[in-house]
């Protein structure tokens, strides 16, 4: 009979349809108008309840159902929804929420596909719009949440655009230092994103890192040795001090009189008293009859490399073979 089943035949059942509610609770209370829309909230809904002062307008496509400023999560899913279709969080803003530490910008990164028309945010300083042509689908995290891009891409492209090469340098051996990804891993990354900028530049930073170095400064003491003929060091050495904690040394070289040479290199925050004050104490836990600790600063690395290459050779580290 019409209207009816054929025998054996069972009708697809579709899947429910979530609410706006619920898909503005995903979003952190954002929707865009075309998903409430499809969700029976037209235009004229989403006007009464701006006029009512429960919802407010953040540009022409995303409505916030909730009033006041925004904060940092909500900021970058008005970037991502404002941006449109497969536009994700790049650079540091997608590095930051997969674990990167100690890299916070204020200002929230959104990589946008090249075609999709999508101006700047008027009244929104925080949010900078970035256009490619680069696949965005391939470089996007499977992960829930706000898309952003995996933190291979993302710290690669951060590190390529950077004026400064130290800056580069350090984003790379920061992921890698804080076990977020490995030095292959971002090699083979570089080559997945060609073209790239300062590709041989972080080529040459990912082999030295892959080899042991674990920050930036170490990536300085590699250079200064191979710039000077000395002997690289050994590095990130165990060593039980004279209160029997154990520490990780920077540096090490083995000297001809059967001693050892320890350089601790001290970043910007030792100025403070109290990292200072602790340093200090390290250094006299950590000087032994058989092991000579001395101390030289990132900024001597990275500008006087020839003056503490001296003073190392002056203290007997041997010269490369």
């Amino acid at each position: 009979m019409e209207g009816h089943s054929p025998r054996g035949f069972r009708r697809p059942t579709l899947a429910p349809v979530d609410s706006w509610q619920q898909v503005a609770a995903r979003q952190a209370g954002l929707a865009t108008r075309a998903q409430l829309a499809a969700r029976g909230v037209d235009r004229f809904g989403v006007r009464n309840q701006v006029a009512a002062g429960r919802w407010v307008c953040w540009g022409p496509t995303v409505v916030a159902t909730t009033t006041g400023d925004l904060h940092r999560h909500q900021l970058q899913w008005l970037g991502v929804l404002h941006a449109g279709r497969h536009a994700i969080l790049g650079d540091l803003s997608a590095a930051e929420p997969a674990g990167l530490e100690h890299w916070h910008r204020d200002v929230v990164t959104v990589w946008v596909p090249d075609e999709n028309d999508a101006d700047d945010l008027v009244g929104v300083p925080a949010l900078r719009f970035v256009r490619t042509r680069r696949p965005l689908v391939r470089l996007r995290a499977a992960v829930p949440g706000v898309p952003r891009a995996g933190i291979e891409p993302a710290v690669l492209h951060f590190a390529a655009y950077q004026p400064s090469a130290r800056t580069a340098q350090g984003v790379v051996a920061a992921a890698v230092q804080q076990r977020l990804t490995t030095a292959e891993d971002l090699l083979g990354w570089v080559d997945r994103m060609r073209p790239l900028r300062r590709a041989p530049l972080l080529r040459e930073a990912l082999g030295e890192i892959a080899g042991g170095a674990h920050s930036v400064a170490e990536l300085d003491v590699n250079r200064l040795c191979r710039d000077h003929g000395l002997a690289r060091p050994a590095r990130q050495v165990r060593r039980r001090d004279a209160r029997g904690a154990l520490r990780f040394t920077d540096c090490e070289w083995r000297l001809a009189d059967g001693r050892t040479l320890v350089l601790e290199i001290d970043g910007a925050f030792h100025l403070d008293v109290r990292h200072w004050e602790d340093d200090l104490a390290r250094h006299r836990a950590l000087t032994a009859r058989d092991r000579l600790v001395v101390r030289c600063t990132a900024r001597e690395l990275r500008e006087e490399p020839a003056r503490v290459a001296a003073d190392l050779r002056a203290l007997g580290v041997p010269l490369a073979a």
